[in-house]
């Protein structure tokens, strides 16, 4: 009999919590290299953890989702075609906010950040 309620409440509970609106808050991101050249080593700081790749061709994408716990700026660095290291300071993130960001990788160590964040506090 009580395993029959432990089902019910498995059931039940994630239903409640979706209908009350209870989501994970998270950030869609997008880093898009248009330096001219592949890039190597690339890592995107962010309050409390960070994401990378080993390499990321010119002209092409990558897509993270992160969960921002604290808050900080933003951070990416790479090692350009060139071969010297490149470090950006992005926008100021903060613990509750949801939505995407855009990071577009420019020539001549320059990026743009294009965020689109909601605070959910």
């Amino acid at each position: 009999m009580k395993l029959r309620g432990w089902g019910l409440a498995a059931i039940v509970l994630p239903a409640l919590m979706a209908a009350s609106g209870c989501h994970s808050l998270h950030i869609e991101t997008k880093v898009e290299n248009r330096t001219g050249s592949e890039i190597r080593l690339l890592e995107v700081d962010y309050p409390s953890a960070s994401f990378g790749a080993d390499s990321l061709g010119s002209g092409a994408s990558m897509h993270y989702r992160i969960q921002l716990r604290g808050e900080g700026l933003l951070k990416v660095q790479y090692t350009g075609g060139d071969g010297h290291q490149q470090e950006i300071d992005g926008p100021a993130l903060v613990e509750g906010q949801e939505g995407r960001l855009e990071i577009v990788l420019l020539p001549a160590g320059k990026a743009e950040f294009h965020p689109q964040l909601s605070s959910k506090h």
